[in-house]
């Protein structure tokens, strides 16, 4: 019987130690693992710098899509047209004067 009480503190220890342990483990997960609380905070702030880039490149889908519209045959914009032959082409009419 007195071995039995000599040994009693030294797995409570251990088996404080270990729960202690593997408190801090879980701990530390919960705040730095994959599935964590800063992962989540990265992966919020990576979800709103996609949305933003996504609705500036739905504007400019729309903004394509108007020249596409103004430059086909069932519809001639003939202020883009004139605008796309002197950019692309270098064409000027004969009263312009260029300077280089």
């Amino acid at each position: 019987m007195a071995e039995q009480k000599s040994s009693t503190p030294w797995v409570i220890i251990c088996v404080f130690t270990i729960s202690l342990s593997l408190g801090l483990y879980f701990t530390f997960a919960a705040v730095q693992g994959d599935f964590g609380i800063l992962r989540r905070a990265e992966i919020n702030h990576d979800i709103q710098k996609l949305q933003a880039e996504l609705t500036s490149l739905n504007v400019e889908i729309a903004d394509l899509k108007n020249l596409t519209r103004r430059l086909s045959d069932h519809y001639l914009d003939l202020e883009l047209l004139d605008q796309q032959a002197r950019d692309i082409l270098g064409y000027v009419r004969s009263d312009e004067l260029v300077i280089q």
